[in-house]
């Protein structure tokens, strides 16, 4: 036997995996749903493209991430309480540890939400994880607790939802909830200064800044980051305001103001534009500013405003030169970025909550019945296929290594070609 065939087949996956891409937090490596894969499955079914299938305890609607050959799922187990993270393998779907890293006293949700939603990341040294209580956990590979960090409590009218970002060494990480008091409309129907970003020590835990808002409202979207003339500003969203903080320091850079308080999308950026989502009773509206100023800028920066197909849960999609929009009730839409001008705008049909992702030229919309709409990422509304799972689905997919990981109620799929 040739001894050094296992140890050239070694390497090559070694470096077939090195050079796939990760998706190590919410929305993937640009916080915006892009993906550089290729090769990825056009076509699935609960038994065609299927590689494995992992049934996961408890209740979470966190994505799932994943760094060279491991994924990293949260999930909240004996109602809600018991707050774990789970490692699994890439290739075959075997639960590698189920590590519980603290209990939590469940609060206040909506019937929508779980008490694990955010989503985890990782810099593929350790995995870093919130949930429902506003409390923080890094764990290694190897799934020991590393750290955690439990001083920002958080009370919301729809518990907790948004996602941390990793950037440059900070877990980031906006709060934007409401009033625990006896005034529970404040903060969620009535703006007030309680908001906050806050970024953490990836290494410590410990706070490296806190990004106060001023006045705004209630809100779940994840932050972004906008890297321009040498310097770097963590974009952040929440109910009434869009804004810019400095990445060093937290401070508030300026601040855009969208009307409307509850909103699920994450900021989406583009050609130095942000585009953003808000407005309810009529007010529905997608908005284009333009990224940089200084102070309270109310709308001097607006660049654009379409009135039609605003998402209220799902994020954006930019994929130049173009702004892709779906609704909760599947209503998709497809704008020029730079304008805002209507390309066109097509039923898909079913309700959807995921956020969608775009890889090879195409866009996949994931419905709450499971059922994943492909459609061409273009000018033109072409549906390529329509591939059903039959399960509940909230979580938004994950794309690496030319597969698939979508979450579902109670199972984890990794779809792909069959090879």
């Amino acid at each position: 036997m040739n001894r050094t065939l296992p140890t050239l087949l070694s390497l090559f996956a070694a470096t077939t995996l090195l050079h796939a891409e990760n998706w190590p937090q919410f929305r993937g490596p640009t916080n915006q749903g892009i993906s550089g894969e290729k090769d990825l499955p056009l076509k699935w079914s609960a038994t065609e493209n299927v590689v494995w299938k992992t049934e996961l305890p408890g209740e979470s609607w966190s994505s799932p991430v994943v760094w060279g050959d491991r994924v990293f799922v949260t999930t909240a187990t004996e109602n809600g309480q018991s707050c774990r993270v789970l490692s699994l393998a890439v290739k075959s779907g075997t639960i590698l540890w189920d590590k519980e890293v603290f209990h939590q006293v469940p609060r206040h949700k909506q019937a929508r939400n779980t008490f694990a939603t955010p989503t985890p990341a990782t810099d593929g040294e350790r995995v870093y994880a919130c949930f429902g209580d506003g409390s923080f956990a890094a764990l290694n590979f190897g799934g020991d607790v590393v750290w955690t960090n439990r001083d920002y409590p958080f009370y919301g009218e729809h518990g907790l939802g948004s996602s941390p970002i990793l950037h440059r060494g900070l877990l980031i990480m906006a709060r934007d909830g409401s009033n625990e008091g006896e005034d529970k409309k404040l903060g969620w129907q009535k703006p007030w200064d309680q908001s906050y970003v806050v970024a953490l020590d990836a290494k410590t835990g410990q706070e490296r800044w806190r990004g106060r808002r001023g006045l705004s409202r209630i809100s779940h979207g994840g932050p972004n980051i906008w890297e321009h003339d040498g310097k770097t500003e963590v974009v952040s969203e929440a109910g009434d305001v869009v804004q810019g903080f400095d990445f060093q320091t937290g401070e508030r850079l300026w601040s855009s103001e969208v009307i409307g308080e509850g909103k699920v999308p994450s900021v989406v950026l583009g050609d130095g534009l942000a585009f953003t989502s808000g407005g309810w009773g009529g007010k529905e509206t997608i908005k284009a500013f333009r990224l940089g100023g200084h102070g309270d800028l109310k709308e001097t920066s607006l660049v654009w405003e379409q009135k039609k197909g605003m998402p209220k849960v799902p994020s954006m999609l930019y994929v130049k030169p173009h702004l892709f929009a779906l609704t909760d009730g599947g209503v998709a839409t497809c704008m020029k970025a730079d304008t805002g001008e209507l390309i066109w705008q097509e039923r898909v049909g079913g309700n959807f909550s995921a956020s969608p992702v775009c890889a090879a030229g195409r866009i996949y919309f994931v419905g709450d019945n499971g059922e994943t709409t492909v459609i061409e990422a273009g000018p033109e509304f072409r549906v390529l296929a329509k591939n059903p799972l039959g399960e509940k689905v909230q979580a938004s997919p994950a794309i690496s290594q030319g597969r698939f990981f979508l979450r579902t109620a109670n199972n984890l799929y990794c779809l792909g070609e069959s090879r």
